[in-house]
């Protein structure tokens, strides 16, 4: 099983109920594949550049799944049949990429600690030696 991000664009509104059963169908179609779905973020109704067949927005969402490498082809073909799922890319999680994005951000986490840490160090000292001199 390997991690793959699907970026969907579905036509129509953006209404809960509508766009809801949109997103169980896509993900119906993934875990009869018997994949696993991850999680599913709703990035919202958006223009596109130009119109594509007859149609000037959508409503995107961003679904992380697992899913076996040979059952992608079967994905996008059964997503062809499926009238809500108006267009969809399937890309392939990059596992050393996103683990050094992860480390780069507890990294950064940690320096504005330590700084957080050295910036009240020097409050308390700097209040210290101004009741001493009082």
């Amino acid at each position: 099983m390997k991690k793959y991000d699907g970026l969907y664009i579905f036509a129509g509104s953006a209404r809960d109920e509508v766009l809801d059963k949109a997103i169980e169908s896509a993900t119906a179609e993934i875990t009869n594949l018997s994949g696993k779905i991850l999680s599913t973020e709703v990035l919202g109704k958006k223009t596109f550049a130009r119109p594509m067949k007859k149609r000037d927005n959508g409503v995107f969402v961003k679904i992380r799944f697992e899913l076996a490498p040979t059952s992608i082809a079967a994905l996008t073909r059964r997503y062809k049949l499926v009238d809500e799922v108006f267009r969809v890319q399937i890309l392939a999680v990059d596992e050393r990429l996103e683990a050094m994005l992860v480390q780069q951000a507890e990294d950064a986490k940690v320096r504005e600690a330590a700084k957080a840490a050295a910036a009240a160090e020097a409050a308390l000292e700097e209040s210290a030696v101004s009741v001493e001199d009082e």
